[in-house]
């Protein structure tokens, strides 16, 4: 058992079963993630007010624990305390309908959607790049790129908590050039929250407007310390047509009003993961196109 453990940690690029076995964590995973999109806003949401309120010498409105552990899970429309049996990843929403066991409430057909996605990526992942450090590492990197495009798309923030750890990892996993060396890792987290900066200050210098928020640069700072510096410009270009695309969609839809902002984030971070998996392989092709 422990030979068929170790075996599903250090399996080659292409191997069924490891990503299966990953595919299954990926599943656990998401559930977690779906505490953590739900819970990093409020976190800061709450701490916001607790700061402002000692400093205009007040009581902390916040006094209660809450973090991604305390208090534990519970519904969300009654308040009722879930058990284990009620957050068993998909199939709890599938056996219980989509509904609260308790109020019948309906459920956020997000919480399948973010299992699934992690599930899913975790075995595309594993796939690709063996369970090696590599592979491994890269997990850490989808599960993070999935958080913080859920709660960019909920609240419109990226956040510190999430972003700068992110760019650390980068940094540390590429110590021995795992997928850049770390010399293009720096270069690559530098040049990424200054392309950006640069973007946003003649943006505003010209219309008056904030274009990009302070989120982006440092999610993609992070993105150029995991793939370096040269895979800046793909993942800025993937990013940008495919963000500009769904906006022109949504407002010819009337599924968006013209006045308001569209998330970055996610379009980043699939465009950071699209690089990390086939970055070289799209270069490669177009140059030969070219």
């Amino acid at each position: 058992m422990n030979d068929m453990f170790l075996a599903f940690l250090a399996a080659p690029a292409g191997n069924l079963s490891a990503s299966v076995f990953w595919c299954l964590i990926g599943l656990v995973v998401g559930s977690f993630l779906n505490v953590v999109i739900y819970r990093i806003p409020i976190m800061m949401q709450r701490e916001s007010e607790n700061y402002l309120a000692l400093e205009n010498d007040q009581p902390a409105p916040h006094a209660d624990r809450y973090n991604l552990v305390l208090p534990g899970s519970a519904c969300t429309s009654c308040g009722h305390k879930l058990t284990y049996t009620d957050n068993i990843p998909v199939l709890s929403f599938v056996w219980l309908k989509g509904r609260c066991r308790y109020c019948k409430a309906s459920l956020s057909w997000r919480y399948p959607t973010v299992e699934l996605l992690t599930a899913i990526l975790s075995a595309v992942v594993i796939w690709q790049l063996g369970s090696g450090i590599a592979g491994v590492s890269a997990l850490l990197f989808v599960w993070f790129l999935i958080a913080m495009s859920f709660i960019d798309l909920d609240t419109q923030l990226l956040p510190d908590e999430l972003t700068l750890p992110l760019m650390w990892l980068g940094l540390l996993v590429n110590l021995e050039g795992t997928f850049v060396p770390l010399r293009d890792a720096v270069l690559g987290a530098a040049a990424g929250y200054l392309s950006l900066w640069l973007v946003y200050w003649m943006f505003r210098a010209v219309t008056g407007k904030e274009g990009i928020g302070y989120g982006d640069f440092k999610l993609l700072a992070a993105l150029g310390a995991w793939m370096g510096w040269m895979m800046l410009p793909l993942i800025v270009l993937l990013s940008s047509a495919v963000g500009a695309t769904f906006g022109i969609v949504m407002i010819a839809l009337k599924r968006h009003q013209r006045d308001r902002p569209i998330p970055f984030g996610p379009f980043l971070a699939a465009a950071g993961l699209l690089a990390l998996l086939i970055g070289h392989t799209i270069i490669d092709a177009w140059l030969a196109y070219a």
